[in-house]
């Protein structure tokens, strides 16, 4: 993942290095005495290896659209932000479009929306009757919260996440959404803003967001109180503030780098290696949104060290090209200390303040799971007197939970191997009913029972291509040098490799929404290769730039295909049938 390999500079072209002039365009001279091993001096500024410029759409744009320079230069301006908000209006009016539908408790709602309910009232999680569900539903959500603690398994910020949505809006099931929603949301924000700052095109930012915009799993996961869409927010974000943080420290070493006579900064190997970067507040928020993620669940202790490492990695490239001999060791002395003092332990007191209302509830037996364990079955042993007792109670709950998911192997209909994930081998059903024709949506004249489903499952399209876009996304990083292809497969690999350890555990699909947002940053940079380097011919482009629109439009059309899938809406039988491209579908 080095930082070596520029970003574009190019509106929709991912495939090209700035600073080298293609073979063709080189004199013939050169080329001859570089087997003599004579390099013509570059006469690229390093300012600009390590600050590539934001594209500029082509002026041929703006005279195909008939707008006059003043207008373009606007748009330009505006675009940064303007392309991305429109972006996130479509994904959010999509999302938040019948959010209470259905109005049930489907899936894994009936731990998550009552487990919140209860930890934002009470600071711990209880356990409901087994017709609560019912009654909260009928009662429109006006029921007396148990007393009794109940032993969870997730640590309690997504719940007060969901939470919250529940104390603005009511304990139904628009209530205990929408916080899912609105982070679902903001997370094709954040991917547009993302996409655009690394790949340095606003077309490829925006790409990449309205790709998940019309994702099935992520639509989704936006649409139901589960904690997997709350993970993935917190991750995109950490990963967000570090790649701003990137370009923050890489700025600060091209503000520093002197200038020759003819006004062009060259690399500086002092500089370089003794240039202090400060404080870095943006790291400093990537460990406090790691921290979340982690509290949210226990996987976000992968991405933690996934992100640390690629972090490191990144500041090592920017001092190599600042021009640093040594720049590990460089890294080693300016920058290891504070990058590890801003993630790791921020992150983990991010966790344990998570667990406040678990630590200040009773210790009489009264209060949260385990909270008076270090008073009664944890007393004794020669080192107790060192830590207090919240701290000993929580490490053993800690504990138990770790046994919990290490042994956790009870068959599920819809458990998955995580081989089966990008190829959508078996998706979950969230929610399904049959309902008579006239009754629930189901037309009249549909001759038998409808089929109404909730079903969590990626636009196969869009995922089907991702498979093909990190093959490309792994050529880039491997033989290209390229870092944002390798921080794109830092993203993917930390949310989904780590599956493999457990192959044996009961485990779902919906977990692949943690990496959804890189798998599409993936297919976007494939797509903005598609339509072709600077400089290629008007036909080369032309055939790219079709090619590109019609895979974009297909996975477009198998959203709406799919929509009623996603939402629940009743369709006839056979309707249902012809989207079971899949036996493993049903």
């Amino acid at each position: 993942m080095t930082s070596t390999a520029s970003s574009t500079d190019s509106t929709d072209s991912t495939d090209h290095r700035q600073g080298q002039a293609p073979p063709d365009q080189r004199p013939s001279w050169q080329q001859r005495l570089r087997r003599f091993g004579y390099a013509a001096e570059s006469s690229a500024d390093v300012r600009e290896r390590l600050v590539p410029p934001f594209a500029q759409p082509s002026p041929r744009l703006w005279q195909v659209l008939g707008l006059p320079p003043l207008w373009a230069d606007r748009i330009a301006r505006w675009s940064s932000w303007g392309g991305p908000l429109l972006v996130t209006l479509l994904a959010g009016v999509l999302r938040f479009w019948h959010l209470g539908s259905p109005k049930a408790v489907i899936f894994d709602e009936t731990y998550y929306a009552k487990d919140a309910w209860a930890v934002v009232h009470r600071g711990f999680e209880v356990n409901w009757d087994k017709n609560a569900n019912d009654v909260i539903l009928s009662s429109g959500g006006h029921v007396t919260i148990p007393a009794d603690a109940a032993y969870v398994v997730h640590p309690p910020v997504g719940k007060y996440v969901i939470g919250l949505g529940e104390l603005i809006f009511g304990f139904d099931p628009f209530g205990w959404r929408f916080m899912t929603a609105v982070l679902g949301t903001l997370s094709v924000l954040l991917l547009c803003r993302i996409g655009r700052r690394i790949f340095r095109s606003t077309f490829l930012g925006c790409l990449a967001g309205a790709l998940m915009a019309v994702d099935g799993l992520a639509f989704v996961m936006s649409r139901t109180s589960l904690l997997d869409g709350v993970l993935m927010f917190f991750v995109l974000a950490a990963f967000g503030c570090l790649v701003v943080d990137r370009d923050r420290a890489r700025e600060k070493l091209a503000a520093a780098l002197p200038a020759d006579a003819h006004g062009r900064h060259r690399p500086d190997p002092h500089i370089a290696e003794t240039t202090r970067l400060g404080w870095r507040p943006w790291r400093w928020a990537a460990g406090l949104m790691l921290g979340l993620a982690i509290g949210t669940k226990w996987n976000g202790l992968y991405i933690l060290v996934a992100f640390c490492l690629m972090a490191v990695v990144w500041d090592v490239g920017s001092r190599k090209v600042a021009g640093a001999r040594r720049p590990y060791l460089a890294v080693l002395k300016r920058d290891t200390g504070l990058a590890f003092l801003a993630t790791v332990p921020v992150a983990l007191v991010t966790y344990l303040v998570s667990w406040t209302g678990w630590i200040l509830s009773a210790t009489d037996g009264k209060g949260g799971y385990y909270r008076n364990w270090a008073a009664t079955d944890g007393k004794g042993g020669s080192w107790t007197w060192l830590f207090p007792d919240w701290w000993r109670s929580l490490w053993h709950y800690e504990h138990e939970v770790y046994e919990f998911h290490t042994h956790l192997t009870s068959p599920h209909t819809y458990q998955s191997n995580p081989w089966s994930w990008l190829v959508l081998g078996r998706p979950v059903s969230y929610f399904y009913e049959s309902p008579a024709p006239g009754k629930d949506g189901c037309p009249t004249d549909a001759g038998e029972k409808c089929a109404r489903e909730v079903l969590a499952i990626g636009t196969p399209l869009l995922w089907w291509g991702a498979c093909f876009a990190i093959l490309y996304v792994l050529w880039r990083w491997l033989f290209r040098r390229d870092w944002r292809a390798g921080a794109i497969a830092c993203g993917i690999a930390a949310g989904y490799l780590p599956w493999f350890m457990y192959q044996e555990r009961t485990i779902f699909l919906f977990y692949a929404v943690v990496f959804l947002p890189f798998l599409c940053l993936a297919v976007a940079m494939m797509i903005g290769a598609l339509v072709g380097p600077p400089g290629s011919s008007d036909t080369r482009r032309v055939a790219g730039a079709t090619g590109a629109g019609v895979l974009v439009l297909l996975i477009a059309w198998n959203f709406i295909y799919f929509f009623p899938l996603y939402t629940g809406q009743a369709i006839p039988i056979d309707d249902w049938r012809s989207r079971m491209w899949l036996d493993t579908w049903v």
